[in-house]
Parts: structure tokens; sequence; C-alpha cells
């Protein structure tokens, strides 16, 4: 059903990125990944992840900004003889934390990039999108968050440059007919992780015997999502549905210290706890509502916490050699 297909993926080498990549390749799609490649994190990541996806046939991958109209263009153009039948745009700037610092650069790929992806879907006549983001963009609303409640009040740049291109999103549904699904994820965790996030941290931590920063007092909740879920999800965004945003969690929030007790059982070693300061644009507590991705999508998590925590420690132990150094953002 899928042989021919053909998805151009942003940030193919990126964390949700690649795992989306993989099972598309795995399903009979090729893929056309890009993926600037740049800094923001230790980029032996991301080459790692590129690694794994070079050994499929029918995967390509260019080397680009989605915030270079002229190169995005070219990709678009030089594919014309057989378009691309979606974009699923995994490009971005992620990370609460790290938008306070520079919060240019999340707007000119948040939303910039975004915007250069939708008028060339529109000039081209691809008809489906599909936007990653983020539960960032509820900030401290009721919980569980639900699609339908208000997002004005984000509280990163980060969160707002997400609610910024989910509106692009709908004007081009709007005005040009382009079928469009956001996905909202939360904290998505998994094997080949993001170093800024707090399962990659914790298990570098008290598997090096390092102190591990905990900013306030642990009782933060997240709504923890395994990567291979949220790649199952993104992939059935692609059918049809006019415009919808979709939740994509585990809808089972657990907090940070539960977290950590979990990692010390199974790394074998105790936690070295340093409490820090709590953040002010992190938010207390996420928890999705997953009845809509359910409804629409027939999507629901599988991974139970403990054993996609066992198996992003396998993926840390197995690859220690060169992973132990990574930076840690």
């Amino acid at each position: 059903m899928t042989m021919g297909k053909r998805i151009l993926v942003t940030g193919g080498a990126g964390f949700i990125g690649w795992k989306v990549s993989e099972l598309l390749l795995q399903q009979g799609y090729a893929v056309i990944a890009v993926d600037s490649l740049n800094n923001a994190y230790d980029v032996r990541l991301k080459e790692w992840r590129l690694g794994e996806l070079r050994a499929y046939p029918g995967f390509e991958f260019s080397h680009l900004d989605i915030t270079d109209r002229l190169a995005l263009h070219t990709i678009f153009t030089s594919h014309s003889d057989k378009p691309f039948d979606a974009v699923i745009n995994l490009a971005a700037r992620a990370g609460v934390r790290q938008s306070l610092e520079n919060p240019w650069v999340y707007y000119e790929t948040n939303v910039n990039g975004t915007l250069n992806l939708l008028e060339l879907c529109r000039g081209c006549g691809i008809k489906k999108f599909v936007l990653a983001s983020t539960s960032s963009v509820y900030g401290e609303g009721m919980r569980p968050f639900q699609e339908g409640q208000s997002t004005d009040y984000p509280l990163s740049p980060y969160a707002a440059s997400k609610k910024a291109a989910e509106a692009m999103c709908y004007t081009y549904h709007h005005l040009y007919g382009l079928d469009v699904t956001v996905l909202r994820y939360f904290t998505v965790y998994g094997p080949a992780g993001r170093p800024d996030m707090s399962i990659f941290r914790f298990i570098k931590w008290i598997a090096e015997g390092e102190p591990l920063l905990l900013y306030g007092d642990g009782s933060q909740e997240r709504d923890f999502t395994f990567v291979e879920d949220i790649a199952r999800g993104t992939i059935l965004g692609l059918k049809s549905l006019g415009f919808e945003i979709i939740n994509l969690g585990s809808n089972s929030p657990v907090d940070l210290k539960t977290v950590t007790v979990l990692l010390e059982k199974t790394l074998g070693k105790r936690a070295q706890i340093e409490y820090q300061s709590a953040q002010p644009a992190d938010v207390p507590a996420t928890w999705a509502d997953i009845s809509k991705a359910q409804a629409l999508l027939g999507w629901k998590p599988e991974m139970a916490l403990e054993e996609g925590l066992q198996r992003s420690v396998q993926w840390y132990l197995k690859n220690h050699h060169w992973a132990r150094g990574i930076h840690l953002v």
C-alpha cells in the first residue's frame, strides 16, 4: 500500500525525526530526509541516528536548513518529476530553557522555517502537511490538557514559536486547502534521546556517578511518552483529516523523583541529587488527554515507562564508549 510513496521528513537526524523515518522505511515508504545538523546539542548523536537510517534502501539525505529558502526550494524542485506525497516537519529548535537564551533562532526555525515549507507545499501542489508541536503551548492550563483549550499564555519563546507555527498552518489550510495535522508531543524519551532532556541527563549522571541536578523539589510531573509510540502516531497523522490538532502523550504523568528511583534500580546505582532553583519557564505538570488521538487515529501508547527506561539505559550502556562524552546542554 505504501510502496512508492515518498515523504519529506525535515529534522530527519533529530530524535523523533530519526524514529519516524525508520518506521516509514520499514513500512515501505521512500524517505527524503533533511537536517541542518546544527550544534544545538552534540552532533555525534545525530550522526549515529543517520548511520542507522543509511542502512535502509529508499533513504535519501540532504544537509540543509529549513530557514534556507533557496536550498529548500531546490529539494522540492529536484523531486518535481515525482512530488512528495506529504511533508512531515520535525525540524525545530526545541527545549524550553535554551529558548530563553536565544529566542531569535527559535523564531527563525520554528516559524519562518515552517512558513517556507508551507509555501513550497502550496506552490508544488503537495496536499498533506504534518507539524510537530508541543505540550508546552498549554502553559499552566487546566489538566489534563485538551486540544480545544486556550493556548494564549505560552511561558517560553519555544512555546510561543510553536503556537505561531500552528496558527500559520491553519492559515494555509483555510486559504489553500492544505490538509494539516498538528501533533502536540508530550515529553518524548527513549534510546538516543536528546541530551537536554531529563531522561538522558539522569541516566548519564547516575551511570557516571556525577551529581544529578534536579530543578525544583522533584514533584513536578511529566507525561513521558516513548519515542516509538510518538513515531507511530506521527505516521498515523498522514491520513486525510482536513485540519486537526491532536495530543500524543501517555495520559499518565509521573513525577521526576519517581523516574530517578526507577533509573537507580535499572542502573544499580544511587543518584547524587543536587537540588536547584525551579525554572520560571517550566510548568509544574503536563498531562495529555489522548481521547482525540484514539478517536481520529486509532492511536494509544504501548510502551510502559519502566520498559522504556530500561531500553534507554541499555542504549546508553551499549554506546557508553562515546555516549559518556556527550556534553549535556
